[in-house]
């Protein structure tokens, strides 16, 4: 099935319209509230998104939510024991409830040499526009873990997903301390407004020893 764009997509699930507006017009109207952050949407009640938008009753309300749960749910095992991960498109996927947040914050996974995901750790939760990364936390998880590599991950709530140059001076400064320690920097992820920017797919992972690639099958 080719990809759809998000309002198709949610049109289908709100199945009709009323006589003035098209289930297309009103998957478009929420997404615009919205600012096509459907976490954000996610996070709301049937009630409120039945009360707030013409056309949607709490039945239509109730499908919606529904749809995008099970969505996220086909992404992520029930078990932290069965995940691994191997690609930015599954590291973002992982991390997406974690990094939809007002606030910027950053994480580490810890991953074995197979890509298992061996534990997810919040390293620095700060305000609207930073936070302060101290790489000597991550090292010393990683080391009392006994990971074999790392995925970092920090959201921007301004929504644009272009490192800035403090990105990329601190992604450079964690992956000399990796090189040190035997340890691989796979990717930096950054989100915002439901899209990631990966360091690894763009070819900006500084120094890194390894890629996506290298992870034993």
């Amino acid at each position: 099935m080719p990809e759809m764009p998000d309002e198709e997509l949610l049109a289908i699930l709100i199945g009709s319209g009323t006589e003035n507006l098209s289930a297309l017009d009103i998957a478009k109207r929420i997404l615009e509230y919205f600012n096509g952050n459907l976490e954000s949407l996610s996070s709301r009640s049937a009630k409120e998104l039945a009360r707030k938008f013409t056309g949607i009753g709490t039945a239509k309300a109730v499908s919606i939510l529904a749809g995008i749960e099970l969505g996220r749910r086909s992404f992520v095992p029930q078990h932290d024991s069965e995940i691994v991960i191997d690609s930015s498109e599954k590291a973002f996927r992982f991390l997406r409830r974690d990094l939809a947040n007002p606030y910027e914050r950053f994480f580490a996974l810890l991953l074995s040499q197979s890509g298992k995901l061996i534990r997810k750790v919040l390293i620095s939760e700060g305000g609207l526009a930073c936070t302060t990364v101290d790489a000597r936390k991550i090292f010393k998880f990683a080391i009392d873990e006994h990971c074999c590599g790392l995925i970092l991950a920090h959201n921007h709530p301004s929504g644009n997903t272009r490192p800035s140059p403090e990105d990329i001076s601190i992604t450079q400064k964690i992956c000399d301390g990796a090189r040190l320690l035997d340890l691989h920097v796979f990717d930096h992820i950054i989100a915002g407004n439901n899209r990631y920017y990966s360091f690894s797919d763009n070819n900006l992972v500084i120094g890194k020893t390894a890629d996506f690639r290298s992870i034993a099958p």
